[in-house]
């Protein structure tokens, strides 16, 4: 039922909640960033099921468990333990260079020299030995497109960053929750200065620069495992130190110099991508502010990755490891081929490295080579491969964006207002039926973005807060509002209109209590003769009094007894009118003394109200006649039982009193609505004209007589054209109040057919 006005509440609660959720959503709290998080990995689990663009020439060299045994078990000419020596990665860059890789890349840290490693030939014929790791950098340098690996906190030494095409970041940066969805673009890495890395790199000296720190313009060193022998270099405010010339150099004047300088270091992923597109990383143009980093490269090609303010962006967890598109091999099956190469043998390659941007990384389980963890698309997703994730989005300009916190709470607050206006507007079923419907459509539109252009809109505060609880709210308080909308009408309207009226009234889309004008029927019908009853009533009892010298109570208690009488007589003929009234779908206004108000046309509205108001008319009418020719028959009974408490001396049993009905109505546009206050009652009623007009007519009416005005007898012509045609047009009257007389008509009921 929407009978109430307009009110301000529901727009408080809309508004309420979506400024709520506007505030939650600015706020970034971890809860809702996780649940909105989930939604995230649904949409990247769901996006592998459906086509996308992956470059051609990503390729996985594997170190599987059945590497770590072909290289322990010594079937390839030598034999180590799981902790190779830089030989093995050095002859896997040479088979790969060899099969004409384009740019080769590591998933694996090569922190420090290894002067425990063995030595090892060049090739099998060659009586000369390099050290392991010369022989790694060595074929770093002879490739010349190899990218090591590094993290904040381990940089590669100098021997194999000077050869190297460029060094890669590989950390992984988790979120809250434990799951890898994220990669920085780049990081900061501490370019120290070379005197510096001299030092360290001299054998004995102790220097360990990643235990450095800087305390109060002082670079202190930590020196080997000693506790308390450390290196102290004074800084300037700028960190600048003094270089002293070599000893025994007297033309040298000490030289001031940065202690270390900060030098970016990009996403191993990135560098892939980088290498194949030749993108300009030195001269990126990195806007952190407004989240993107633009990347130039040859022949106008560019490149924008969306990050956040810390230089973030969203992996694109398009390729598997076992995605077919990638290009996959073991690298004991390489390794092998490698063996054959050096003994001067033609190898068999299993697949087509020609132009690839490999990453070699591990795949391997058990031991401490195991690299999985969890992602979007699974708990244990082997990490290696966010790099070629990473490289995909570049090479194909296809990166993951989420939806800014502008556009986030322009989201809420269109789908707040939708479903307020769904909810206050449709009833509760289909109310919950097109909010479900909006939530339903709303995550259809998330999915298709992500699929189709990888945009991420949020879902967990537009459905949850800004859709669901708001409905919830809002139906709460429209359930309390409407209960108590009932009480009320069913309160003013249950003992003035037919039951069937008022579930129809409480069922009604639109109903007006405050005040409307609408056209009704208005009619009084006044019981005649009832004055003359009381007064004649009153005599009697007096004269019975004074005949027994009643006195006091008992005067008082007589008295009493013909109200009572008398108040029965006049009910049982108001409460004739009134259920008449009701049965034919009318409104019982109220008693005005012996005189019945009703009226037809409101609160629900109907267009024959001036026949239904005729046809109750006259069957009040009728129901008053047939009631007092009941009472005749109760009165010529009471007349021959007086007759013999006469002849016995008893006093006579008074006769039932005829009471007659004077009928007026008349139709027109009226006030109607609630008069009175909830503190002192209300009063549903009509105002206006017409129903001043209704009660002069029912003056003239007389005894046993129907008189209705102009416009209800036209109504009845469209109505009841043959009920109309036997109505008797009377004399023009003025009634009190009136300027000029009006037309007026009688209704013969007695010859009206049932």
């Amino acid at each position: 039922m929407k009978s109430q006005p307009f009110k301000i509440a529901p727009i408080f609660i809309a508004f309420g909640v979506v400024t709520l959720v506007s505030l939650i959503a600015l706020a970034r709290l971890d809860f809702f960033e996780r649940l909105e998080r989930m939604t995230y990995d649904w949409r990247a689990r769901t996006a592998l099921q459906f086509p996308s663009q992956v470059a051609p020439n990503l390729g996985f060299a594997q170190i599987d468990d059945e590497t770590i045994d072909a290289v322990k078990s010594g079937e390839l000419g030598y034999h180590f333990g799981l902790y190779w020596p830089r030989q093995v990665y050095g002859r896997l860059i040479h088979e790969l260079a060899a099969q004409g890789a384009q740019t080769i890349a590591f998933d694996v840290l090569f922190g420090e020299l290894r002067e425990d490693h063995p030595s090892v030939r060049m090739t099998d014929t060659d009586t000369n030995q390099v050290e392991s790791d010369d022989y790694f950098a060595n074929e770093i340098r002879r490739a010349g497109n190899v990218l090591i690996a590094a993290t904040t906190n381990l940089s590669p030494p100098d021997l194999f960053v000077t050869p190297a095409a460029g060094i890669g970041d590989i950390s992984t940066d988790k979120d809250s929750d434990g799951i890898l969805r994220r990669a920085r673009a780049f990081t900061w890495h501490r370019q120290w200065h070379p005197a510096l890395r001299e030092l360290a790199a001299k054998p004995g000296s102790g220097v360990n620069l990643r235990r450095a720190r800087i305390v109060a313009n002082q670079l202190i060193i930590p020196l080997g495992n000693t506790a308390g022998e450390e290196l102290n270099i004074p800084l300037d405010a700028e960190n600048n130190f003094t270089i002293n010339p070599k000893e025994g150099d007297t033309n040298s004047a000490p030289q001031r110099a940065k202690i270390f300088t900060q030098e970016r270091v990009w996403h191993m992923g990135i560098m892939l991508a980088a290498h194949q597109l030749k993108l300009d990383l030195t001269n990126a143009a990195v806007d952190l502010e407004h989240g993107r980093i633009t990347l130039h490269g040859a022949g106008g090609l560019e490149r924008v990755i969306p990050v956040d303010r810390e230089g973030f962006f969203f992996v694109d967890w398009t390729v598997r490891p076992d995605d077919p598109r990638l290009t996959s091999e073991p690298v004991r099956s390489l390794l092998r081929q490698n063996r054959a190469r050096t003994l001067g043998q033609t190898p068999q390659p299993v697949v087509d490295w020609r132009g690839k941007l490999v990453i070699i990384g591990s795949s391997a389980t058990a031991n401490d080579l195991t690299d999985v963890g969890a992602t979007p698309l699974d708990k244990s997703t082997l990490l290696v491969s966010k790099h070629w994730n990473v490289a995909n989005s570049v090479l194909t300009g296809r990166f993951v964006h989420r939806a800014s916190l502008a556009q986030e709470i322009a989201l809420i607050v269109l789908l707040g207002l939708a479903t307020a206006w769904l909810t206050w507007q449709l009833r509760v079923l289909p109310g919950l039926l097109s909010v479900l419907a909006l939530a339903i459509v709303y995550v259809g539109v998330c999915l298709a973005g992500f699929v189709l252009q990888r945009l991420w809109l949020p879902m967990v505060l537009p459905i949850v807060g800004a859709l669901f609880v708001q409905y919830g709210l809002l139906v709460t308080y429209r359930v309390v509002f409407e209960q108590r909308e009932r009480r009320r009408v069913k309160s003013v309207f249950s003992k003035i209109v037919a039951p069937d009226v008022v579930n129809e009234l409480l069922d009604a889309e639109s109903l007006s209590l405050g005040g409307a004008r609408r056209e009704v029927t208005v009619m009084f019908a006044d019981v005649r003769g009832f004055t003359e009853l009381t007064d004649q009533v009153q005599d009697q009892t007096a004269a019975h009094i004074r005949q027994q010298n009643l006195t006091g109570a008992a005067a008082e208690a007589c008295f009493d007894v013909t109200a009572e009488e008398t108040l029965q007589t006049i009910s049982l003929y108001l409460g004739l009118v009134a259920d008449t009234v009701k049965q034919h779908a009318g409104t019982l206004d109220k008693y005005i003394g012996d005189c019945t108000m009703a009226f037809w046309g409101a609160p629900k509205a109907n267009a024959n109200h001036a026949l239904l108001c005729i046809r109750a008319a006259i069957d009040a009418q009728r129901g008053i006649y047939a009631l007092n020719e009941q009472r005749r028959q109760v009165n010529e009974h009471l007349e021959v039982e007086n007759k013999a408490r006469a002849s016995a001396g008893l006093p006579e049993k008074p006769l039932l009193p005829l009471l007659t009905l004077g009928t007026g109505i008349n139709s027109g546009a009226v006030m109607v609505g609630l008069m009175g206050s909830d503190a002192h009652g209300l009063n549903y009623t009509v105002l206006g004209r017409e129903v001043n007009l209704a009660s002069r007519l029912e003056t003239v009416s007389g005894r046993g007589r129907i008189i209705i005005g102009e416009t209800t007898y036209q109504h009845l012509l469209r109505d009841d054209p043959a009920l109309a045609a036997t109505c008797i047009e009377q004399e023009p009257t003025k009634p009190k109040g009136f300027q000029k007389p009006v037309r007026n008509f009688e209704v013969p009921w007695q010859t009206v057919a049932r």
